[in-house]
Protein backbone atom coordinates (compact mmCIF):
# COMPACT_ATOMS: atom_id res chain seq x y z
CA UNK A 1 0.00 0.00 0.00
CA UNK A 2 1.70 3.21 -1.09
CA UNK A 3 2.01 6.22 0.49
CA UNK A 4 4.20 8.52 -1.28
CA UNK A 5 1.54 11.47 -1.22
CA UNK A 6 1.81 11.32 2.66
CA UNK A 7 5.28 10.22 3.66
CA UNK A 8 8.65 11.51 2.68
CA UNK A 9 11.34 9.45 0.48
CA UNK A 10 13.36 8.30 3.75
CA UNK A 11 10.40 7.55 5.64
CA UNK A 12 9.77 5.05 8.63
CA UNK A 13 9.43 1.40 7.95
CA UNK A 14 6.35 1.30 9.75
CA UNK A 15 4.73 4.26 7.41
CA UNK A 16 3.22 7.24 7.98
CA UNK A 17 2.15 6.53 11.34
CA UNK A 18 5.68 6.70 12.99
CA UNK A 19 5.14 9.69 14.84
CA UNK A 20 8.08 9.29 17.53
CA UNK A 21 10.63 7.80 15.28
CA UNK A 22 9.83 4.15 16.12
CA UNK A 23 12.08 3.39 13.37
CA UNK A 24 15.19 3.85 15.38
CA UNK A 25 14.01 1.53 17.86
CA UNK A 26 14.76 -1.53 16.15
CA UNK A 27 18.09 -2.85 13.98
CA UNK A 28 18.35 -3.51 10.43
CA UNK A 29 18.45 -6.62 11.00
CA UNK A 30 14.92 -6.57 12.61
CA UNK A 31 13.70 -4.07 9.92
CA UNK A 32 14.93 -6.28 7.25
CA UNK A 33 12.87 -9.13 8.72
CA UNK A 34 10.00 -7.26 8.58
CA UNK A 35 10.09 -6.23 4.89
CA UNK A 36 10.61 -9.78 4.00
CA UNK A 37 7.25 -10.52 5.73
CA UNK A 38 5.66 -7.61 4.38
CA UNK A 39 6.71 -8.61 1.08
CA UNK A 40 5.15 -12.26 1.96
CA UNK A 41 1.68 -10.65 3.15
CA UNK A 42 1.44 -7.77 -0.02
CA UNK A 43 2.28 -10.59 -2.15
CA UNK A 44 0.09 -13.45 -1.10
CA UNK A 45 -2.02 -11.95 1.27
CA UNK A 46 -3.58 -9.07 0.20
CA UNK A 47 -4.69 -10.20 -3.47
CA UNK A 48 -6.42 -12.73 -1.95
CA UNK A 49 -7.99 -11.98 2.20
CA UNK A 50 -11.52 -10.65 0.75
CA UNK A 51 -12.18 -13.67 -1.24
CA UNK A 52 -10.62 -16.22 1.86
CA UNK A 53 -13.20 -14.01 4.18
CA UNK A 54 -15.87 -14.36 2.23
CA UNK A 55 -15.71 -17.45 1.58
CA UNK A 56 -14.53 -18.01 5.04
CA UNK A 57 -11.71 -20.22 4.18
CA UNK A 58 -8.13 -21.22 5.33
CA UNK A 59 -5.86 -21.12 2.53
CA UNK A 60 -4.13 -24.28 3.52
CA UNK A 61 -1.57 -23.83 0.72
CA UNK A 62 -0.03 -21.17 2.36
CA UNK A 63 1.27 -23.54 5.39
CA UNK A 64 4.47 -24.59 3.37
CA UNK A 65 5.10 -20.79 2.51
CA UNK A 66 4.92 -20.05 6.13
CA UNK A 67 7.07 -22.05 6.42
CA UNK A 68 10.30 -21.25 4.24
CA UNK A 69 9.39 -17.96 5.48
CA UNK A 70 10.22 -18.83 9.08
CA UNK A 71 7.80 -17.52 11.11
CA UNK A 72 6.38 -21.08 12.33
CA UNK A 73 8.70 -21.62 15.96
CA UNK A 74 10.24 -18.80 14.88
CA UNK A 75 11.03 -17.57 18.65
CA UNK A 76 12.29 -20.96 19.51
CA UNK A 77 15.69 -22.77 19.12
CA UNK A 78 17.16 -26.16 18.24
CA UNK A 79 15.38 -29.09 16.38
CA UNK A 80 15.40 -26.95 13.22
CA UNK A 81 13.44 -24.02 14.53
CA UNK A 82 14.24 -20.48 13.14
CA UNK A 83 16.09 -19.23 16.75
CA UNK A 84 14.86 -15.74 16.08
CA UNK A 85 14.46 -12.86 18.97
CA UNK A 86 11.56 -12.30 20.18
CA UNK A 87 11.50 -8.65 18.48
CA UNK A 88 11.53 -10.17 15.19
CA UNK A 89 8.75 -12.77 16.38
CA UNK A 90 6.63 -9.63 17.39
CA UNK A 91 7.51 -7.57 14.09
CA UNK A 92 6.52 -10.62 12.04
CA UNK A 93 3.65 -10.80 14.00
CA UNK A 94 1.77 -7.39 13.18
CA UNK A 95 2.94 -7.20 9.86
CA UNK A 96 1.25 -10.88 9.04
CA UNK A 97 -2.03 -9.30 10.98
CA UNK A 98 -1.78 -6.35 8.75
CA UNK A 99 -2.94 -8.75 6.27
CA UNK A 100 -5.22 -10.76 8.54
CA UNK A 101 -5.59 -11.80 12.32
CA UNK A 102 -6.69 -15.33 11.14
CA UNK A 103 -3.75 -15.90 9.00
CA UNK A 104 -1.29 -14.71 11.89
CA UNK A 105 -3.13 -16.58 14.49
CA UNK A 106 -2.54 -19.87 12.38
CA UNK A 107 1.42 -19.11 13.44
CA UNK A 108 0.34 -18.54 16.67
CA UNK A 109 -1.09 -21.35 17.21
CA UNK A 110 1.47 -23.73 15.31
CA UNK A 111 4.35 -21.95 16.84
CA UNK A 112 3.61 -19.65 20.34
CA UNK A 113 1.39 -22.88 21.53
CA UNK A 114 1.51 -26.34 19.78
CA UNK A 115 5.46 -26.26 19.19
CA UNK A 116 6.41 -24.31 21.94
CA UNK A 117 4.38 -26.81 24.45
CA UNK A 118 6.90 -29.64 22.99
CA UNK A 119 9.83 -27.59 23.01
CA UNK A 120 9.36 -26.51 26.34
CA UNK A 121 7.36 -29.59 28.30
CA UNK A 122 8.17 -32.39 26.00
CA UNK A 123 10.57 -35.38 26.03
CA UNK A 124 14.02 -35.50 23.20
CA UNK A 125 11.93 -37.92 21.67
CA UNK A 126 8.58 -35.36 21.03
CA UNK A 127 10.56 -32.59 20.11
CA UNK A 128 12.84 -34.79 17.31
CA UNK A 129 9.65 -36.45 15.91
CA UNK A 130 7.50 -33.66 15.55
CA UNK A 131 9.45 -30.06 15.77
CA UNK A 132 11.31 -30.44 12.69
CA UNK A 133 8.50 -30.76 10.46
CA UNK A 134 6.10 -28.49 11.97
CA UNK A 135 8.55 -25.79 11.46
CA UNK A 136 8.61 -26.22 7.95
CA UNK A 137 4.79 -26.50 7.60
CA UNK A 138 5.11 -30.29 6.64
CA UNK A 139 3.41 -31.26 9.83
CA UNK A 140 0.77 -29.20 11.44
CA UNK A 141 -0.22 -28.85 15.30
CA UNK A 142 -3.10 -27.47 17.47
CA UNK A 143 -3.34 -26.90 20.97
CA UNK A 144 -6.39 -28.46 23.34
CA UNK A 145 -7.15 -26.65 26.30
CA UNK A 146 -10.39 -24.30 26.12
CA UNK A 147 -13.72 -26.63 26.80
CA UNK A 148 -17.47 -25.51 26.34
CA UNK A 149 -17.48 -24.97 29.74
CA UNK A 150 -14.41 -23.90 30.56
CA UNK A 151 -12.99 -20.97 28.82
CA UNK A 152 -11.60 -18.65 30.92
CA UNK A 153 -11.45 -21.21 33.92
CA UNK A 154 -9.62 -23.86 32.89
CA UNK A 155 -8.92 -25.55 35.88
CA UNK A 156 -12.82 -26.56 35.74
CA UNK A 157 -12.10 -28.58 32.70
CA UNK A 158 -13.89 -32.16 32.28
CA UNK A 159 -11.60 -33.76 29.98
CA UNK A 160 -10.22 -36.79 31.93
CA UNK A 161 -6.68 -38.76 30.92
CA UNK A 162 -6.92 -42.41 32.64
CA UNK A 163 -3.63 -44.54 33.21
CA UNK A 164 -4.14 -47.73 32.71
CA UNK A 165 -2.23 -50.48 34.69
CA UNK A 166 -0.09 -51.26 31.27
CA UNK A 167 1.09 -47.63 31.63
CA UNK A 168 -1.46 -46.43 28.06
CA UNK A 169 -3.04 -43.86 28.71
CA UNK A 170 -6.67 -42.89 28.19
CA UNK A 171 -8.43 -39.65 26.76
CA UNK A 172 -12.11 -38.59 27.34
CA UNK A 173 -13.72 -35.44 26.22
CA UNK A 174 -14.06 -32.85 24.37
CA UNK A 175 -12.63 -29.10 23.52
CA UNK A 176 -13.65 -25.85 21.83
CA UNK A 177 -12.77 -23.04 19.72
CA UNK A 178 -9.25 -25.23 19.02
CA UNK A 179 -7.84 -23.31 15.51
CA UNK A 180 -5.94 -25.91 13.03
CA UNK A 181 -7.73 -29.06 14.51
CA UNK A 182 -9.11 -30.03 11.67
CA UNK A 183 -5.87 -29.62 9.87
CA UNK A 184 -3.67 -31.05 12.78
CA UNK A 185 -0.90 -33.63 12.25
CA UNK A 186 -0.81 -33.46 16.29
CA UNK A 187 -2.93 -31.99 19.02
CA UNK A 188 -1.46 -31.02 22.26
CA UNK A 189 -4.51 -31.73 24.79
CA UNK A 190 -4.66 -30.58 28.16
CA UNK A 191 -6.72 -33.43 30.65
CA UNK A 192 -7.23 -33.69 34.19
CA UNK A 193 -5.40 -35.90 35.62
CA UNK A 194 -6.48 -36.05 39.11
CA UNK A 195 -9.61 -36.48 41.51
CA UNK A 196 -10.57 -33.44 42.24
CA UNK A 197 -10.51 -31.53 39.73
CA UNK A 198 -8.75 -28.40 41.25
CA UNK A 199 -5.81 -27.86 38.46
CA UNK A 200 -3.31 -29.56 40.28
CA UNK A 201 -3.65 -32.89 38.36
CA UNK A 202 -3.79 -31.14 34.32
CA UNK A 203 -0.80 -32.56 32.44
CA UNK A 204 -0.51 -32.51 28.66
CA UNK A 205 -0.90 -35.06 26.17
CA UNK A 206 0.95 -35.54 22.33
CA UNK A 207 -1.90 -36.94 20.22
CA UNK A 208 -1.37 -37.84 16.66
CA UNK A 209 -4.73 -36.86 15.45
CA UNK A 210 -4.93 -39.97 13.58
CA UNK A 211 -5.23 -42.09 16.90
CA UNK A 212 -8.93 -43.79 17.21
CA UNK A 213 -11.46 -41.48 18.98
CA UNK A 214 -10.25 -38.49 17.87
CA UNK A 215 -12.35 -36.38 16.28
CA UNK A 216 -12.76 -32.79 14.91
CA UNK A 217 -15.39 -30.84 13.36
CA UNK A 218 -15.33 -27.24 12.24
CA UNK A 219 -17.49 -24.32 13.80
CA UNK A 220 -19.32 -22.95 11.15
CA UNK A 221 -21.15 -19.47 10.90
CA UNK A 222 -18.81 -17.75 12.13
CA UNK A 223 -18.93 -13.63 12.06
CA UNK A 224 -15.13 -13.35 12.39
CA UNK A 225 -12.13 -15.00 11.60
CA UNK A 226 -13.91 -16.14 8.69
CA UNK A 227 -10.35 -16.91 7.30
CA UNK A 228 -9.27 -18.80 10.08
CA UNK A 229 -10.28 -22.07 11.22
CA UNK A 230 -11.71 -22.97 14.73
CA UNK A 231 -13.00 -26.65 15.47
CA UNK A 232 -14.77 -28.68 18.51
CA UNK A 233 -12.80 -31.91 19.38
CA UNK A 234 -14.20 -35.10 20.66
CA UNK A 235 -12.19 -37.12 22.32
CA UNK A 236 -13.99 -40.62 22.76
CA UNK A 237 -11.47 -42.97 24.93
CA UNK A 238 -8.31 -42.03 23.13
CA UNK A 239 -5.75 -44.34 23.61
CA UNK A 240 -2.23 -43.35 23.81
CA UNK A 241 1.19 -45.02 25.06
CA UNK A 242 2.65 -44.07 28.59
CA UNK A 243 5.24 -41.75 26.12
CA UNK A 244 2.49 -39.57 25.23
CA UNK A 245 2.49 -37.48 27.99
CA UNK A 246 4.80 -34.39 28.06
CA UNK A 247 7.09 -35.01 30.72
CA UNK A 248 9.24 -32.03 32.21
CA UNK A 249 7.86 -30.92 35.78
CA UNK A 250 7.18 -27.84 34.14
CA UNK A 251 4.13 -29.48 32.76
CA UNK A 252 2.66 -30.27 35.74
CA UNK A 253 -0.50 -28.22 36.48
CA UNK A 254 -2.07 -25.08 34.98
CA UNK A 255 1.96 -23.59 35.06
CA UNK A 256 2.19 -26.30 31.48
CA UNK A 257 -0.48 -24.35 29.63
CA UNK A 258 -0.26 -21.33 30.74
CA UNK A 259 3.65 -20.83 29.86
CA UNK A 260 2.70 -21.63 26.42
CA UNK A 261 -0.33 -18.82 26.12
CA UNK A 262 2.06 -16.40 27.38
CA UNK A 263 4.11 -16.91 24.57
CA UNK A 264 0.43 -16.50 22.19
CA UNK A 265 -0.17 -13.81 24.75
CA UNK A 266 3.17 -11.71 23.33
CA UNK A 267 2.55 -12.07 19.92
CA UNK A 268 -0.60 -10.45 20.11
CA UNK A 269 0.85 -7.45 22.21
CA UNK A 270 2.70 -6.91 18.75
CA UNK A 271 -0.09 -8.50 16.00
CA UNK A 272 -3.03 -6.43 16.86
CA UNK A 273 -1.13 -3.01 16.32
CA UNK A 274 -0.42 -4.76 12.18
CA UNK A 275 -4.65 -4.55 12.48
CA UNK A 276 -4.38 -1.04 14.03
CA UNK A 277 -2.04 0.56 11.19
CA UNK A 278 -2.87 -1.27 7.88
CA UNK A 279 -6.96 0.32 8.94
CA UNK A 280 -4.76 4.15 9.85
CA UNK A 281 -3.38 3.56 6.12
CA UNK A 282 -6.19 2.43 4.34
CA UNK A 283 -8.15 5.74 5.57
CA UNK A 284 -5.54 7.67 5.56
CA UNK A 285 -5.17 7.09 1.62
CA UNK A 286 -9.17 7.06 1.30
CA UNK A 287 -9.39 10.65 2.71
CA UNK A 288 -6.65 11.79 0.67
CA UNK A 289 -8.74 11.06 -2.51
CA UNK A 290 -12.35 10.91 -1.21
CA UNK A 291 -13.89 13.98 -2.34
CA UNK A 292 -16.81 15.74 -0.33
CA UNK A 293 -18.62 19.30 -0.58
CA UNK A 294 -15.27 19.98 -2.99
CA UNK A 295 -12.47 19.07 -0.47
CA UNK A 296 -10.47 16.06 0.34
CA UNK A 297 -12.23 13.92 3.31
CA UNK A 298 -8.19 14.90 5.23
CA UNK A 299 -8.59 18.09 5.00
CA UNK A 300 -11.77 18.69 7.08
CA UNK A 301 -10.41 19.72 10.42
CA UNK A 302 -12.84 16.54 12.44
CA UNK A 303 -11.25 13.87 9.94
CA UNK A 304 -7.09 15.72 10.68
CA UNK A 305 -8.43 15.04 14.79
CA UNK A 306 -9.34 11.39 14.44
CA UNK A 307 -6.34 10.41 12.39
CA UNK A 308 -4.11 12.13 14.92
CA UNK A 309 -6.01 10.11 17.53
CA UNK A 310 -5.25 6.82 16.19
CA UNK A 311 -1.85 7.44 14.65
CA UNK A 312 -0.60 8.91 18.84
CA UNK A 313 -2.47 5.52 19.78
CA UNK A 314 -0.87 3.30 17.27
CA UNK A 315 2.45 5.18 18.33
CA UNK A 316 1.97 4.15 22.47
CA UNK A 317 1.01 0.52 21.20
CA UNK A 318 4.35 0.05 19.27
CA UNK A 319 6.36 1.22 22.42
CA UNK A 320 4.16 -0.89 24.72
CA UNK A 321 5.15 -3.51 22.51
CA UNK A 322 8.89 -2.69 21.98
CA UNK A 323 9.50 -2.00 25.47
CA UNK A 324 7.41 -5.87 26.15
CA UNK A 325 10.17 -7.37 23.81
CA UNK A 326 13.17 -5.71 24.78
CA UNK A 327 12.31 -7.11 28.46
CA UNK A 328 11.76 -10.58 26.85
CA UNK A 329 14.87 -10.53 24.85
CA UNK A 330 17.17 -9.62 27.48
CA UNK A 331 16.15 -11.53 30.46
CA UNK A 332 12.72 -14.05 29.85
CA UNK A 333 12.46 -14.52 33.41
CA UNK A 334 11.99 -10.53 34.10
CA UNK A 335 8.09 -10.80 32.07
CA UNK A 336 5.73 -11.02 34.36
CA UNK A 337 2.36 -11.92 34.18
CA UNK A 338 1.13 -8.66 34.69
CA UNK A 339 3.14 -7.12 32.07
CA UNK A 340 1.98 -9.68 29.77
CA UNK A 341 -1.58 -8.56 30.55
CA UNK A 342 -0.65 -4.87 30.39
CA UNK A 343 0.02 -5.59 26.53
CA UNK A 344 -2.57 -7.69 25.39
CA UNK A 345 -5.26 -5.90 27.25
CA UNK A 346 -4.43 -1.97 26.09
CA UNK A 347 -3.25 -2.76 22.46
CA UNK A 348 -6.53 -4.91 21.59
CA UNK A 349 -8.26 -1.76 22.95
CA UNK A 350 -6.19 0.15 20.56
CA UNK A 351 -6.25 -1.60 17.53
CA UNK A 352 -10.37 -2.83 17.97
CA UNK A 353 -11.38 1.02 18.51
CA UNK A 354 -9.42 2.24 15.56
CA UNK A 355 -10.46 -0.44 13.42
CA UNK A 356 -13.92 0.43 14.21
CA UNK A 357 -13.46 4.10 13.83
CA UNK A 358 -11.36 3.69 10.19
CA UNK A 359 -14.74 1.74 9.42
CA UNK A 360 -16.70 5.13 10.76
CA UNK A 361 -14.54 7.03 8.61
CA UNK A 362 -15.03 5.26 5.37
CA UNK A 363 -18.96 5.43 5.36
CA UNK A 364 -20.47 3.19 3.81
CA UNK A 365 -18.02 1.76 1.52
CA UNK A 366 -16.07 0.85 4.81
CA UNK A 367 -19.03 -2.01 4.78
CA UNK A 368 -17.17 -3.66 2.04
CA UNK A 369 -14.28 -6.00 1.43
CA UNK A 370 -13.07 -3.69 -0.24
CA UNK A 371 -11.55 -1.98 2.55
CA UNK A 372 -9.85 -3.85 5.35
CA UNK A 373 -10.96 -2.01 8.72
CA UNK A 374 -14.31 -3.84 9.30
CA UNK A 375 -12.80 -6.86 8.63
CA UNK A 376 -10.34 -6.25 10.99
CA UNK A 377 -12.70 -5.08 13.79
CA UNK A 378 -14.35 -8.55 13.22
CA UNK A 379 -11.41 -10.78 13.74
CA UNK A 380 -10.27 -8.05 16.71
CA UNK A 381 -13.89 -9.72 18.69
CA UNK A 382 -11.77 -12.75 18.65
CA UNK A 383 -8.37 -11.64 19.12
CA UNK A 384 -9.52 -9.88 22.06
CA UNK A 385 -11.01 -12.51 23.47
CA UNK A 386 -9.41 -15.52 23.03
CA UNK A 387 -5.83 -16.02 25.01
CA UNK A 388 -7.45 -14.27 27.85
CA UNK A 389 -10.68 -11.88 28.46
CA UNK A 390 -10.75 -7.94 28.86
CA UNK A 391 -11.54 -9.10 32.64
CA UNK A 392 -9.05 -12.07 32.63
CA UNK A 393 -6.32 -9.81 32.40
CA UNK A 394 -7.76 -6.67 34.20
CA UNK A 395 -7.73 -9.33 37.60
CA UNK A 396 -4.09 -10.26 36.63
CA UNK A 397 -3.20 -6.58 36.68
CA UNK A 398 -5.50 -6.14 39.97
CA UNK A 399 -3.55 -9.28 41.41
CA UNK A 400 -0.01 -7.73 40.70
CA UNK A 401 -1.19 -4.18 42.42
CA UNK A 402 -3.37 -5.77 45.64
CA UNK A 403 -1.22 -9.15 46.24
CA UNK A 404 -5.13 -10.05 46.21
CA UNK A 405 -7.08 -12.51 44.03
CA UNK A 406 -10.26 -11.51 42.96
CA UNK A 407 -11.21 -14.73 40.21
CA UNK A 408 -13.93 -16.10 41.74
CA UNK A 409 -17.50 -14.48 42.71
CA UNK A 410 -16.57 -14.75 46.38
Amino acid sequence: MGHAGHAPQNASFLGPVDLTDLDGLFSDREKTTAMRVRGFVDEVIRPNIADWYDRAVFPAEIIPELGRLGVLGMHLEGHGCPGRSAVEYGLAAQELEAGDSGLRTFVSVQGSLAMTAIHRHGSEAQKREWLPRMATGEAVGCFGLTEPTAGSDPASMRTRARQEPGGDWVLTGSKRWIGLANLADVAIIWAQTGEHGDGRGIRGFVVPTDTPGFRAEVIDQKLSMRASVQCEIQLDQVRLPAEAVLPADSAIGLKGPFTCLNEARYGIIWGVMGAARDSFEAVLDYAATRTQFGTPLAGYQLTQAKLADMAVAINRGYLLAHQIGRVKDREPRALTPAMISTGKLDNCRVAIGIARDAREMLGGNGITLDHSPLRHANNLESVRTYEGTDEVHQLTIGRHLTGLGAFTAG
